[in-house]
């Protein structure tokens, strides 16, 4: 294949995961699997009026977004180790099951803490679902046929990412909110039956040794990454950044990072392994991706409230000018592959990321009020600059290290991407609650303007201060944009040192 990466190393046969007579049954069930963590972050959204109605709670109902995505991020990295020690298909079909226990549990919960506990439960076998899904795609396909795969993996987020809102919507007016969880049950089965049956990994050769299991450093890996993320996520909200719970959980938090690195040091085959950080490849693509969450949060928190609150838009219109990136980045990621295929990885990434640096700076010169096609069109062009960015890091990195590396290396990768979504939401909301209140006068935040946008349009004064802070925030992620390029430009080697496998 000419792909323009040098320097590319013999590997040692790899046995593909599964035949070509049954790869198609496989694809499905990661595909299923995938639609199941995707839906999962949107679907429960536009039912939370009939959820809180139903058992209270308002106060802490936020929890229910925040607890899945602690369980899910902090998980990654355990999940990625496991699959390289004991293979992919027993950490998925455990995950999947976790992940429909805690759908069941969530569909009979009698109190919004029950809820909240049984979300956490899913999250535990989402970050399973996510990690060991991407991995797998890897396995499945050679180098030059992973596009395929990542192309389809990308239409079922951008699939959910529109159907989800409004399947939740659907199933809380007119059946039950319950239905939201149990809808997961079949389709679930569905892809843990695929899985059982057709998905039969090569034996490996042992290294007579038996494989030890860092119990120890994914209690403290799970610990760090909750105290950490709860305090970002609940820092500013549940109570003030400089408060006494705040500076609590982060001293605890930089105390277990201590912790986490002795362990690691001494353990025999630690969970976040030193060589993650120590290749320049891998460590690049972990903080460029990690900036790409950064950046995603600027669109998919701040743009609707935008559409509702400075262009007028009702939530159904305001949400289309969000979705149509969806429609865009598959496109350009299944594309890609001609691209880098030509200029390499690291080229095709910076290709992309640099245009998407552009088109966020962009957005704060739309005129006032402006059309909704201005920004609409702004997103179609940001989902296609981000397929170019993603997609080759993603399939460059997990090209550069073998089966018993790429499940570690994948999950790598996913933490730090959702970490960054983490820090992300809290940095914008900052920034945008800060140009709001100095717009206003000192009183109000966006939240407050959110909600009250269910009770009319918003003074034309709140409209200016909205336009402003959202203008602050894409200005903000226009630079986490431009850092994730000078990572790309400073950190990664001009030629990814690709592994060559039998049929890339």
């Amino acid at each position: 294949m000419g792909q323009g990466e040098t320097g590319i190393r013999a590997a040692a046969t790899e046995q593909p995961a599964a035949s070509r007579s049954r790869r198609g049954a496989v694809v499905a069930a990661l595909m299923l699997s995938m639609a199941l963590a995707a839906l999962d972050s949107t679907i429960v959204s536009t039912a939370v009026p009939q959820i809180v109605g139903d058992l209270g709670g308002f106060s802490v109902f936020s929890w229910l977004f925040s607890g899945y995505l602690l369980a899910v991020t902090v998980t990654l990295p355990v999940y990625g180790k496991l699959s390289d020690t004991f293979g992919r298909k027993p950490v998925l079909v455990a995950g999947a099951a976790v992940f429909l226990l805690g759908s069941l549990l969530c569909a009979t919960a009698w109190n919004m803490a029950a809820l909240i506990a049984f979300r956490i439960v899913q999250g535990l076998g989402g970050g399973a679902l996510q990690g060991t899904v991407q991995t797998l795609a890897a396995d499945l396909y050679p180098l030059k046929e992973r596009p395929k795969i990542q192309a389809k993996l990308s239409t079922v987020w951008a699939t959910s990412a529109i159907a989800g809102p409004s399947l939740g919507g659907v199933l809380a007016a007119y059946a039950d909110w319950r239905w939201i969880f149990l809808i997961n049950l079949p389709i679930g089965a569905l892809a843990l039956w695929l899985i059982v049956r057709h998905l039969h990994e090569p034996v490996r050769e042992s290294s007579g040794r038996h494989p030890r299991i860092d119990w120890a450093g994914a209690l403290a890996v799970f610990a760090c990454g909750g105290v950490l993320l709860t305090a970002l996520v609940q820092g500013g909200v549940a109570w003030d950044w400089l408060s006494a719970p705040s500076l609590a959980l982060f001293g605890t938090g930089l105390a277990l990072i201590g912790a986490v690195v002795v362990i690691e040091r001494r353990a025999a085959e630690p969970i976040i392994p030193g060589w993650v950080w120590r290749r320049r490849t891998i460590a690049a693509v972990n903080l460029a991706l990690g900036a790409l969450g950064l950046l995603m949060v600027a669109p998919t928190v701040f743009l609707p409230t935008y559409a509702q609150a400075v262009l007028g838009l009702a939530p159904v219109a305001a949400g289309f000018v969000l979705s149509v990136w969806t429609l865009s980045w598959p496109v350009s990621a299944a594309l890609s592959q001609h691209v880098y295929g030509r200029i390499g990885f690291r080229n095709t990434a910076m290709l992309g990321i640099g245009t998407a640096t552009l088109i966020l700076l962009a957005f704060p010169f739309l005129p006032y009020p402006g059309e909704p096609w201005q920004p609409a069109l702004l997103m179609l062009l940001l989902g296609g600059a981000l397929g170019l960015f993603q997609l080759p890091l993603i399939i460059g990195v997990q090209s550069t290290v073998g089966w018993e590396e790429r499940g570690t290396t994948t999950a790598s990768v996913l933490f730090c991407r959702q970490t960054g979504q983490t820090i992300g939401a809290t940095l914008f909301g900052a920034i945008a609650n800060g140009v709001l209140a100095a717009r206003l006068g000192g009183a109000g935040d966006l939240d407050a303007v959110t909600r009250a946008l269910g009770s009319g349009a918003p003074a034309e004064h709140v409209r200016h201060a909205v336009a402003d802070a959202v203008h602050a925030v894409y200005l903000g992620a226009a630079g986490a944009a431009a850092l994730a390029f000078l990572v790309l430009l400073f950190v990664a080697p001009r030629r990814f040192p690709v592994l060559r496998n039998p049929g890339d």
